[in-house]
């Protein structure tokens, strides 16, 4: 009788620290490209449509049916304007503290299960939002609170977290019938028509940069958005979600670490001690049952 293959945990581990590593040089790339947060939105998705939409092809999958397509195209729109939010605000911020902030969606996704679907929560999410609060208090600064002069880009990183929160709400249900290279093959090709006409609409250019921009542009969507995400679903598919969720939590890191050393952004005492705090606040939250 012949043994069922099975696919090894290790080789799951190993695709989930190399999707982190990806995503975790997003915010670098934006950095390193250095034009408006909508253009580099675009054309990250764009990348990512242009290496995976010929596999969806190859792999002669179907269009989902009209009630997951309807959910897919607003999770979409809601993941743009994330992702738009973000890239603006690593322009006016560090890369590891838009990238802290930004990682506070599942407080969100708790805070909107709770007064929209009327979830009861249990008292771990509530110690772990009053963790990520405190956190997030320390990582803006008592200077910015006694002055009321807050970071732009702290503000927008926050509101990107509140936007992937509806995202992963508006697509949780059709993740579970529709498989993940149609997913997101519809999801980047629905994002990028939305941010083509965002940028028409704004005036932002879409050509005329540098090498640099270029090379940057084409690494933050063949690497971090489709190499990354690639990996991380896969890792989803052979490990359990919440140790899934939880090691996602190591993007601020490479993302801290990578802004130290390529772009020179040193963290002070109150970004670590901030940034620790909320990863650990998003640590308990995500922990929850």
């Amino acid at each position: 009788m012949l043994k069922r293959v099975t696919t090894s945990p290790y080789f799951a581990w190993i695709a989930l620290v190399f999707g982190i590593l990806c995503i975790g040089f997003s915010a670098i790339f934006v950095k390193l490209a250095w034009v408006p947060g909508s253009v580099s939105t675009f054309y990250r998705l764009l990348f990512a449509a242009i290496a995976i939409v010929p596999i969806w092809v190859y792999k002669g999958r179907k269009i989902p049916p009209r009630k997951d397509l309807i959910l897919i195209t607003i999770g979409a729109l809601f993941f743009a304007i994330d992702l738009f939010l973000w890239n603006t605000a690593i322009l006016l911020t560090s890369a590891a503290t838009a990238t802290l902030l930004a990682n506070n969606a599942p407080v969100w996704v708790g805070l909107i299960s709770l007064i929209v679907f009327r979830e009861r929560l249990p008292a771990k999410f509530w110690f772990g939002l009053f963790i990520s609060m405190v956190g997030l208090n320390v990582l803006i600064g008592i200077e910015a609170w006694n002055n009321m002069s807050f970071n732009k880009g702290d503000i927008l990183s926050l509101v990107a977290g509140f936007f992937y929160a509806l995202y992963i709400l508006y697509t949780m249900e059709s993740r579970k019938r529709v498989d993940t290279i149609t997913f997101m093959t519809f999801s980047v090709v629905i994002m990028t028509v939305a941010l083509f006409f965002a940028n028409l609409f704004l005036g932002n250019p879409f050509t005329g940069f540098s090498t640099q921009t270029w090379a940057s542009l084409a690494g933050l969507g063949l690497i971090s958005h489709f190499g990354g995400w690639v990996a991380i679903n896969y890792a989803l598919g052979h490990l359990k979600g919440t140790n899934v969720s939880v090691t996602l939590l190591a993007q601020a890191v490479v993302t801290a670490i990578m802004g130290i050393i390529i772009l020179g952004e040193n963290l002070n005492i109150y970004q670590i001690v901030g940034g620790l705090l909320v990863l650990t606040g998003v640590y308990i939250v995500n922990r929850r049952k």
